[in-house]
This record gives structure tokens, sequence and C-alpha cells, in this order.
């Protein structure tokens, strides 16, 4: 049993239909008083979102390098020191 527009407003009277009409004239008036405070506050906190957002994975960023320049320091201080002692190994043979 499909639901029929006709049977909505038999079921509610005067008071569904005044309510519909209501709805009707009334809904663009609140979609641009309501709707766009709402909207401009939905885009300024992603905007505050994003800003943030960017600090922090540029916080992230710096801790990768800083680490990373670390890792090549170590490396290099590795294999300076393995070549020192393979060279060391060679002189007394």
């Amino acid at each position: 049993m499909a639901l029929k527009i006709g049977d909505f407003f038999e079921d509610l009277g005067p008071v569904g239909v005044v309510a519909g009409v209501g709805t009707a004239v009334f809904a663009p008036f609140l979609a641009t008083k309501v709707g766009k405070p709402l909207a401009k506050g939905a885009i300024k906190g992603g905007l505050v979102a994003y800003e943030r957002s960017r600090g922090f994975f540029a916080e992230a960023e710096e801790s990768f390098e800083d680490m990373k320049a670390e890792a090549k320091a170590e490396l290099a201080e590795e294999n300076s020191q393995a070549i020192s002692s393979g060279e060391s190994d060679t002189k007394a043979d």
C-alpha cells in the first residue's frame, strides 16, 4: 500500500495543510537566514582545521628530516670506522 500525498493531508486535516503551505513559503527564508551562517561556520571550521594540520605536518616533516640526517651521520661514522679498522688490518699484514 503506497502512501499518497492526499492521504497525508486527509489524515492531518487543516493543520497539515497549513503546516505544508507554511513550510513551502518559509523554507527559502529560513534556508538563507539559518543556512548561510551554518555554511559559513562549517567553512571557517574547515579552514581552521586545515591551518592546524599544516602546522602539524610541518613539524612532523621537520622531525623526520632531523631523524634522517642523524641516521645518515651515524651511517657515515660507522662506514668511516669500518674503513679505518679495515685499513689498519691490512697494514698489520
